[in-house]
């Protein structure tokens, strides 16, 4: 596996690919989930839909009698959170959207990182915490000349936050974690834009105040409003990654809500664009 450089440069520019990201509040919203998709399969290029669904696993998990364990947000995955995540990740959650996309023309395809072994992880290691069954990408984690030979076969492929080890073993995965790895790896054969869409206009001044969004970000606009705290906590860790992604070929990364995602297709801005300094 690892990166591959069988395709210039100069072929690039023809291949505009978006990788994006729903969360979970866009999920457990029908509304806005069919209003995103719909727009999703208005963008042109190859696209690349990834996807979690923290909540419905939560429940399912209260449902069988199975107690839910996070630890800072992060959820603790022991053998039997394992199967419920894969029940619904891979499942319930992966098919409906895959129903919905070809009901909107979209020819998608619903995988785990098995599938095709397009993504391997590392379980990862036991430091204070056990985090059971959880997966840790590195830089040789995504398969690009799988996934290219998938896309260029007419699919679209949908992720669920879920990988394995080549050993047999399913692990649950960061879906943040995984768009960025799809987008820095794929940014090496397309002209790639990674996007995550969320319940948020984009990155806000005032986490209260939708009006207050912060239309445009570089690395150093990031490290000023980072010393003012106006940006700070949750926040963080998704622009830290985002950041890095830009830093290794991706060529932005757009944070933004899910019903604005239509806006691409008339090149109109919406949310927060990261780019590389100017």
């Amino acid at each position: 596996m690892g990166k591959i450089n069988t395709v210039s440069t100069n072929n690039k520019a023809n291949n505009n690919l978006y990788v994006i990201k729903i969360g979970g509040n866009v999920i457990d919203n029908s509304e806005n989930l069919h209003k995103f998709l719909k727009d999703f399969t208005s963008l042109d290029g190859y696209k690349i839909l990834v996807h979690g669904g923290g909540k419905v696993a939560t429940q399912l998990s209260e449902t069988l009698g199975i107690e839910p364990k996070l630890v800072d947000g992060r959820r603790i995955t022991d053998i039997e959170t394992l199967r419920v995540v894969t029940m619904v990740y891979g499942g319930l959650i992966n098919k409906n959207i895959v129903a919905q996309l070809q009901r909107f023309g979209t020819n998608a395809i619903g995988l785990t990182g098995a599938d095709g072994d397009f993504i391997r992880a590392k379980k990862r290691p036991v430091k204070t915490i056990d985090y059971g069954f959880v997966g840790d990408i590195d830089d040789n984690s995504i398969n690009p000349q799988n996934l290219k030979n998938l896309m260029d076969a007419g699919f679209t492929p949908v992720f669920c936050a879920l990988t394995h080890d080549g050993e047999g073993q399913l692990l649950n995965t960061n879906a943040d974690t995984i768009a960025s790895a799809l987008a820095v790896t794929l940014s090496e054969l397309y002209d790639t834009t990674l996007i995550y869409c969320f319940e948020k206009k984009g990155v806000l001044k005032d986490v209260n105040d939708e009006d207050s969004l912060i239309q445009d970000l570089d690395p150093q606009r990031y490290e000023e409003l980072k010393l003012q705290q106006i940006i700070h906590s949750g926040m963080l860790p998704k622009l830290d990654n985002a950041f890095a992604a830009i830093s290794c070929g991706v060529k932005g990364v757009i944070i933004g809500h899910s019903n604005d995602l239509g806006k691409l297709k008339d090149d109109k801005p919406f949310g927060t664009l990261l780019s590389k300094s100017k």
